[in-house]
């Protein structure tokens, strides 16, 4: 059972996907800076439990659509395409899964679409209902004199001017900053901000590439953002406000369908939002279960054995 690259007609932009396996739909979203590969290895171990499984390149990168206007990447937009890859391959209705960035498009597919998205799992980044400060002013706000990743990644052209003169070192740089297996002692630079007049590079660990990556993944990885540069990734970076903009009528408001939520306990998205997990009674009211494994960020493949068993205890439950 071979997987097979498909391009999707999804309004005026076309999507790549890679879909392996057949019976209900699901669809897996990446986060950033990654692309469908980073749902290698749950293709074939989803399709051999009896499932379509279907992992795309979001808008902006690899083999789909890179519109040039920022504005393309707002969250309504990217849940548009979503429901459209849904319907191209002549379904009504599918699992979302989502990893990083792609954990926030899946749940706020399933927050703004429920016909369509009828279960969600969430991976590394908790849910947490719209609403709140605008986006900008709490990033901005973070870190003192540093300035925080996502403000730094904010301003156009400035993270690409760090990144695409070496992306293959870039990318091995922030694999291993994230990873449990390479990731700096706690207490020395956090790689999630930037010195005044700094990069986010000059913090990165050095040496041996995590367990989870080998060179062949990592080339294959480099020669996607090589081909394409990064602007389309960063651009969901970008968007944040608009999203807070757009989401404004969904404010509070939880996911009601059954959910699943995969973290790792060495993951500071899962340390920072420690208090949403916990609001998970009232935001995630039909929680099958939430796990945290020992791991750092790229939890499906750090640990890809546990998640692919959890993935598929979660959609037979359905």
């Amino acid at each position: 059972m071979t997987a097979k690259h498909r391009i999707l007609e999804a309004g005026a932009e076309r999507i790549h996907v890679v879909e392996q396996g057949s019976g209900p739909l699901v669809l897996l979203v990446h986060g950033f800076p990654e692309s469908w590969y980073s749902w290698r290895r749950q293709l074939s171990a989803l399709a051999a439990a009896g499932y379509r499984a279907v992992a795309l390149d979001v808008r902006g990168y690899g083999r789909s659509s890179k519109p040039q206007d920022p504005a393309a990447y707002r969250m309504l937009d990217l849940i548009s395409d979503n429901v459209s890859v849904v319907r191209a391959l002549d379904e009504s209705s599918a699992v979302i899964i989502g990893h990083d960035w792609g954990a926030t498009i899946a749940a706020q597919s399933a927050l703004v679409e429920p016909e369509v998205f009828r279960a969600v799992g969430l991976l590394s980044v908790p849910y947490t209902p719209p609403g709140g400060p605008r986006p900008s002013e709490v990033f901005a706000g973070m870190g003192g004199e540093q300035e925080f990743y996502v403000s730094y990644f904010q301003r156009p052209g400035r993270a690409e001017a760090e990144i695409e003169p070496d992306v293959r070192g870039w990318l091995a740089g922030f694999y291993s900053a994230l990873s449990a297996d390479t990731m700096t002692a706690a207490g020395s630079s956090d790689p999630h901000f930037v010195a005044q007049g700094g990069t986010l590079r000059e913090r990165f660990p050095t040496g041996a590439l995590p367990s989870w990556l080998t060179q062949d993944d990592l080339d294959f990885y480099a020669a996607e953002f090589e081909r394409t540069g990064f602007t389309g990734a960063l651009n969901r970076y970008r968007n944040m406000d608009r999203d807070w903009e757009d989401l404004a009528t969904y404010a509070g408001s939880p996911i009601k369908q059954p959910s699943l939520f995969l973290g790792g306990t060495r993951d500071a998205s899962t340390m920072w939002l420690s208090d949403a997990i916990d609001a998970y009674p009232q935001t995630l009211p039909n929680l099958t279960g939430s796990h945290l494994l020992d791991c750092g960020h790229w939890i499906q493949q750090e640990r890809p054995d546990d998640v692919n068993r959890l993935l598929v205890e979660f959609l037979d439950s359905l």
